[in-house]
């Protein structure tokens, strides 16, 4: 039986990990530098998670539970759809976490050749639409936006903000935060028949 000193020791180490892969990439990591990075040996890496394939789909599991738990949060979260917007513009801004992006990113990649990883990327990805379609679909309803096709809306600024991001983090001399986040409030505003100063 997994004790409560275990599970705590493996949420360091899938939080290390996850801060290793962010600045390394998935391709570039090495068990032994997550271990060195935790001051652990690598037997206790291969003890906690057996494989490195393991170990990295853990981790983005682990990131990936804490990004949906920042969205049930927004879910419950008192306030009409357009505070509810506001709220998760901010936290899924192309401009905020640099580590975070850089994680999603890596791990897009990856799972193109990692069946874990695509499902994983999958769930979040169809988890945070259904919250924003949610969002949209209950603004309209009661008068707060204007959209013809709250899933095509979905999808469009899912999309502005993941392509803002890539080239935010790939290319990061090539667009401010400023800009990033005007572009992708212009796009909303659009899409939803509000102004960018509601946002």
């Amino acid at each position: 039986m997994t004790t409560g000193f275990s599970r705590l020791r493996r949420e360091d180490l899938l939080k290390t990990a996850c801060e290793v892969i962010a600045a390394q990439g998935f391709g570039h990591t090495r068990t032994l530098d997550i271990a060195r990075a935790a001051g652990v040996s690598q037997a206790l890496l291969f003890y906690h998670f057996e494989t490195k394939e393991g170990l990295f789909a853990q981790a983005f599991g682990y990131a990936a539970r804490l990004h949906l738990g920042t969205l049930e949060d927004i879910e419950q979260a008192d306030g009409s759809p357009l505070e509810r917007l506001r709220i998760l513009l901010r936290r899924c801004s192309p401009a905020a976490g640099a580590d975070g992006w850089r994680l999603w990113i890596d791990a897009w990649a990856e799972a193109m050749r990692s069946s874990e990883l695509e499902e994983i990327s999958r769930r979040i990805d169809a988890r945070g639409r259904a919250l924003l379609l949610d969002i949209i679909r209950e603004g309209t309803t009661t008068g707060c936006f204007t959209c013809a096709d709250p899933e095509g809306a979905t999808w469009r600024i899912l999309a502005l903000i993941d392509g803002l991001a890539i080239q935010m983090h790939v290319h990061p001399k090539s667009l401010t935060k400023r800009r990033a986040n005007a572009l992708v409030r212009e796009a909303v505003a659009q899409e939803l028949g509000i102004t960018t100063e509601d946002l």
